[in-house]
């Protein structure tokens, strides 16, 4: 009625006509039904949740609804389901929250693709529908090469790149030959032409070991980075969701790592000389806005010796234009004191030099500056990029290097950068140890319910020094290894020792899209988040959005925990498994560990479309 001339007399009427239906209904749901599952999908469906105006936006944000369950608390019987329309919601990445807020963004840094999360009262508090027909994602090693369409119903990469050998739709499935914008006819071949550009062994890109962690920036669907995992190269597949929708869904569902972002005005989520090689196959970046800022972020970012394999028509192409932003481009990184490795057909290879030899001996007031010495460039979470180039420590300096051993050895060799925590070798080697004791027993648990395919797509969520992900070296699987932004910054160590991850405060969501993990490892995370005053009920629903169905998580936590989430169980249809206690260590003597699996559950609308 808002706006009507004649709303004044009707106004009181229609509220009282509308508190007594909202007040039936809810009797009805939760006291009438007997089916708490069916109520919790039904709800959802009538109320439409996740309307795209602002007032439905404030009345779809009801947490969960309570039965009595004893005197002393609440049991939550179930959440209601988003509407289907967010079946791929990503909190963080809603375009349509900027436009609700109204948020004025710099739409030419792409700030609109970077992460603005909603405030407590904007946030859906509801479980994410998987989409109509959703089927067990494909295994691997076979989904690497296919997927399921109906998992991810989006084909337009497969027309718009059809002649690039991205992805093709072949009935209900869609293949991914391995082709890219600059390598139609394989990652394979394209990635063992770098190798022989750099001259190294059997034209292999890992070079003995020696090169192990790689930055792929504007991805696509990954292929490049699912075909070195061949080589033991581990590659953060980085994409924003622009033009180009869900190639980092696709990513994930092959079960490639992959993370959504953007290289804009915050810095990458990584810390400073984390990846031997990063990588741009016609990204569409221009390197030099901004003086160079961006390009300087891949310097942050990039080891001593690193390399930056770059394939672009700048590269190779004789028009004025392309010509003009060559000469400029080489310019800019000479001045960065990058030299190039070696130049090919369309690619070029530039590589970060070893010391600070050639930093200190430029001329004084080059450009771009160097960083100040307050700068800390392992500062990444919300912090601005500067256009400066970081220097390195004493201790690279003087080694020429990052001084890691070759992979697999740097898996389990002390990295060099424990002394700036503190940390000594011997509690690095225990801590080693200790994971390794853990995850055995985690498998032990897990054993009756899964099989050697069964999980392939791994988050730490509270990693430390990634001995978690250590310890799974040899099953077949990857881990993304979170840091916690508001504790110490051990993503370094875990980069040294040739794994990777990403910084994140778990009050928010994360960088991902729904049904994209198999497995999380939520080792005291539930406790820490409810110290800062943070909602547990908001990250167990994150973890349900971020869970593939039929996925596990495995809590390690205080009995308190474990009791609190147990009381969830139903409203999330999640299903225990295991509960055990884990006194195995001195500061582990009160946790608790839970295992549940994520049932798979459809929405009446699914269920339609199955019949």
């Amino acid at each position: 009625m808002r706006g009507r001339s004649d709303g004044g007399k009707k106004k009181p009427v229609i509220v009282l006509v509308c508190v007594a239906a909202v007040v039936l209904v809810f009797v009805y749901l939760f006291f009438g039904s007997s089916d708490h599952k069916a109520s919790a999908i039904e709800y959802g469906r009538k109320l439409g949740l996740g309307g795209d105006d602002e007032e439905s936006k404030k009345d779809d944000t009801s947490s969960s609804f309570y039965v009595d369950d004893d005197p002393n608390g609440f049991t939550p019987r179930s959440f209601p389901v988003c509407d289907d329309r967010h079946s791929e919601l990503i909190p963080c990445l809603d375009r349509n929250l900027i436009y609700q807020m109204r948020l004025k963004l710099d739409l030419s840094l792409m700030e609109h693709y970077e992460r603005h999360c909603p405030p407590p009262e904007r946030r859906f508090n509801c479980l994410i529908p998987p989409p109509p027909g959703y089927k067990i994602p494909i295994k691997w090693p076979k989904s690497r090469d296919e997927v399921w369409k109906v998992n991810i119903p989006h084909t337009h990469l497969a027309h718009e790149k059809s002649d690039q050998n991205w992805m093709v739709v072949k009935g209900e499935k869609i293949n991914f030959p391995g082709g890219g914008t600059h390598f139609h006819y394989g990652a394979d071949k394209y990635i063992a032409s770098m190798a022989n550009m750099l001259k190294f062994p059997n034209n292999i890109l890992n070079n003995g070991g020696r090169l192990r962690t790689f930055l792929d920036v504007g991805c696509g669907v990954a292929s490049f980075g699912g075909y070195l995992l061949a080589s033991d190269i581990m590659t953060m597949s980085l994409a924003p969701n622009d033009v180009h929708q869900n190639q980092i869904q696709f990513a994930l569902e092959r079960g490639i790592p992959a993370y959504l972002g953007v290289l804009g005005t915050k810095r990458l989520p990584y810390p400073s000389r984390s990846f031997e090689l990063a990588h741009c196959s016609r990204c569409r970046i221009d390197w030099l806005q901004r003086d160079g800022i961006l390009l300087l972020e891949l310097d942050r970012v990039l080891r001593p010796g690193g390399y930056f394999a770059y394939s672009s028509p700048e590269a190779y192409a004789q028009d004025e234009e392309d010509l003009r932003i060559w000469r400029e481009m080489s310019a800019l990184v000479e001045r960065m004191c990058w030299t190039i490795a070696a130049k090919r057909n369309q690619t070029v290879i530039w590589q970060k030099p070893l010391t600070n030899d050639c930093y200190l001996g430029r001329e004084p007031g080059t450009q771009p500056p160097l960083c100040n010495s307050d700068n800390d460039p392992d500062a990444v979470y919300g912090v601005n990029m500067e256009a400066c180039i970081t220097q390195y420590n004493d201790h690279d300096h003087r080694s020429k290097g990052s001084g890691l051993a070759p992979w697999p050895a740097r898996l389990t060799s002390p990295p060099p950068r424990l002394a700036d925590f503190g940390y000594s070798v011997d509690m690095f080697e225990k801590d080693t140890e200790t994971w390794r004791q853990r995850v055995d027993a985690y498998w032990d648990l897990l054993s009756p319910k899964i099989q050697s395919d069964t999980i392939r797509n791994i988050m730490d969520m509270k990693a430390n020094m990634g001995s978690f992900a250590a310890a799974l070296k040899e099953r077949d699987v990857w881990v993304m290894n979170v840091v916690p932004a508001d504790g110490p910054n051990t993503l370094k160590l875990i980069y040294d020792r040739g794994l990777m991850g990403a910084v994140h405060s778990w009050c928010e969501a994360f960088s991902t899209y729904p049904r994209t993990y198999d497995l999380l490892h939520a080792w005291d995370i539930i406790s820490d988040i409810k110290k800062r005053g943070c909602s547990a009920e908001d990250l167990l629903l994150e973890m349900d959005r971020i869970l593939r169905p039929s996925g596990f998580i495995l809590i390690r936590d205080k009995q308190s925990v474990v009791d609190l989430v147990k009381k969830y169980l139903k409203a999330l249809h999640w299903e225990a498994s295991e509960t055990k206690t884990a006194p195995d260590s001195e500061q582990d003597t009160d946790n608790v560990i839970l295992i549940v699996q994520k049932k798979l559950w459809l929405t009446s609308e699914s269920l339609r479309d199955l019949e």
